[in-house]
């Protein structure tokens, strides 16, 4: 099956008092038509990073040194910015990870929607009202009329994600990249918000890069995973080979450190200090040769 995203050796630096740092170092990713991939790694691996990439909301000091991002087959850095900011909201979405940042505190919920549906569908104010609180009602919020009326800092932390579920499905894109999510959510919210991704995801086609650094999450939700460390792919594959067998030392590693309800009483071990430096020396010499203009 052909990639709907296809990220090929994709190196990010973002610029630091005089000089660059590297966040992302050659990193590869292919995401198929209606399948969940999960991207994971601790804080600061580069998975937002990348994700950021793939939407072209890189920060204004970043910027991408190698490597293509290929959408349904077109090369996104090669297409000119009016054409691809057309895409955006569109053929791709974001979930974004804190609603209460996301959301505009002072335009009303549904005056958010349908700003979405009016710029990308060319609905009429009425119509993209109605639509909008179709869109609450498929994310199961109650009473979305009332809702749609509702500021945000007037509904819960829970309601707001949906809020923003609903916002990324509006247009039905053919890619949504969710952005941690459910890291702001408690355990049985976010239990919810997943299967509702879930079904939203079924019922409208579309695949989703899911970002996480929770190996819980991806063991639920993705049919495939990457992990990521220090803007490099370490390892690769279907969910289920990853976490039944593990490669990588360090996706060893990032297993023996989560928590386990089937094995409560397991010590975690937390990563080992000594595996961390070895990749962030391994990371540092191909920055060198990258330097130097010489192969890896």
């Amino acid at each position: 099956m052909t990639a709907i995203l296809a990220v090929r050796d994709l190196h990010v630096a973002i610029g630091r008092r005089g000089h660059a740092a590297n966040v992302l170092r050659g990193a590869s990713v292919d995401v198929e038509p209606g399948e969940v991939r999960g991207l994971v790694g601790e804080s600061g691996a580069g998975k937002s990073m990348l994700g950021r990439a793939i939407l072209g909301l890189l920060p204004a000091n970043a910027v991408i040194t190698a490597g293509t991002i290929a959408f349904e087959g077109r090369d996104l850095l090669a297409m000119p910015e009016p054409e691809r900011r057309k895409l955006l909201g569109r053929r791709i979405a974001l979930i974004p990870q804190d609603p209460m940042t996301s959301l505009n505190p002072v335009r009303r919920v549904g005056a958010q929607i349908a700003a979405v549906l009016s710029h990308h569908l060319g609905l009429s104010k009425r119509q993209a009202r109605a639509r909008a609180g179709e869109l609450l009602a498929e994310v199961a919020i109650r009473e979305p009329g009332r809702v749609l009326d509702l500021y945000p800092h007037e509904i819960s932390g829970g309601m707001r994600q949906r809020v923003l579920i609903a916002m990324a499905f509006a247009c039905n894109p053919s890619l949504i990249i969710a952005d941690e999510p459910t890291t702001a959510l408690d355990v049985t919210v976010q239990r919810q918000v997943l299967q509702l991704v879930e079904r939203l995801r079924q019922s409208h086609g579309a695949a989703i890069l899911f970002v996480t650094h929770d190996l819980g999450v991806v063991a639920k939700i993705c049919r495939t995973m990457t992990v990521l460390h220090a803007g490099r792919v370490l390892e690769d594959g279907m969910t289920a080979d990853v976490l039944a067998r593990p490669r990588h030392p360090y996706t060893r590693a990032l297993l023996a450190a989560t928590p386990r309800a089937d094995r409560p009483a397991e010590a975690l071990r937390p990563v080992p200090p000594a595996l961390i430096e070895s990749l962030w020396s391994e990371a540092h010499r191909l920055d060198r040769l990258a330097d130097a203009g010489l192969p890896s």
